[in-house]
């Protein structure tokens, strides 16, 4: 018997990295889950591992971006899966300028969105059917950039990220007492492939020393699958060893700068 029997669960950005490890880790508990994201070949492939270990998934591609197409995908999802009981949102992007300095605000819109805005419409579209049932759990993949913001996330990542840690905080002071749990997960630095999307990617050396999605899974799968009477609002989640980011940093200070700033040639 498993602990997300007769679940149903919706995941993010479930093709990859710490999406991919949370799906298989929620089916193996026995939650029906339905894996979204901009791929669909991913999730099919993530689908297969899951229904090979005997269980139940199904994909379906999804632009977080779009209000729409989350609303149309939770209508798909309750007519032929059924009302969602867990809503990991998962899915996340960064933006390639990262210094404030720099960016641009179609950008640091298009970060907003992702990060904040697609958990907000999300949140909106599942909470309705959670709250007639009294029932319900939405945990959110944050960042430690929210505690210590830097040029590793970049501007627009880290408030958005922050901005998320406090929509959540919202959704478990107003709606606890109906019985939505609102969880908040603020990992370090993760071993996925936004990794190679890096003003300077890490070396394998460094992405060694880092949390590996399964840790971070393993987070999501405990704050899901306590008993109703139970809630963990917030979980932070680190390496346990800290690795040098000065040359990183430095890197991603000048991605987007334009020629001839003084400052630029000094450094």
């Amino acid at each position: 018997m498993g602990l997300l029997d007769g679940k149903i669960a919706l995941v993010t950005g479930a093709g990859t990295g710490i999406g991919r490890e949370t799906a298989i880790l929620l089916a193996q508990e026995g939650a029906s889950v339905v894996l979204t994201g901009r791929r669909i070949a991913p999730l099919q492939e993530v689908v297969s591992v899951i229904e090979k270990a005997g269980g139940e998934a199904v994909a379906r591609a999804l632009d977080v971006a779009s209000r729409d197409a989350i609303l149309e995908a939770v209508a798909w999802i309750k007519d032929n899966v059924g009302a969602i009981d867990i809503l990991v949102n998962n899915a996340g992007s960064a933006s390639k300028v990262l210094n404030a300095r720099f960016i641009t605000e179609a950008e640091w819109n298009a970060t907003v969105n992702v990060n904040l805005t697609a958990v907000f419409n999300l949140t909106q579209a599942v909470l309705e059917d959670m709250l007639a049932r009294k029932e319900g759990t939405i945990i959110t993949v944050s960042s430690l950039a929210v505690v210590n913001p830097n040029l590793l996330g970049g501007a627009a990542y880290g408030a958005a990220k922050a901005g998320v840690k406090n929509f959540m905080t919202f959704l478990h002071n107003t709606f606890r007492n109906q019985g939505i749990r609102a969880t908040t997960i603020l990992p370090g630095e993760t071993d996925t492939p936004i990794m190679d999307s890096r003003a300077r990617p890490p070396l394998e050396s460094e992405r060694a020393v880092m949390l590996n999605p399964h840790d971070v899974a393993r987070a999501v799968l405990l704050c899901a699958s306590l008993q109703k009477g139970a809630i963990i609002p917030e979980l932070h989640i680190c390496p346990t060893f800290m690795r040098d980011t000065s040359a990183d940093i430095e890197t991603a200070r000048w991605v987007g700068a334009p020629e001839g700033l003084t400052d630029k040639l000094k450094s």
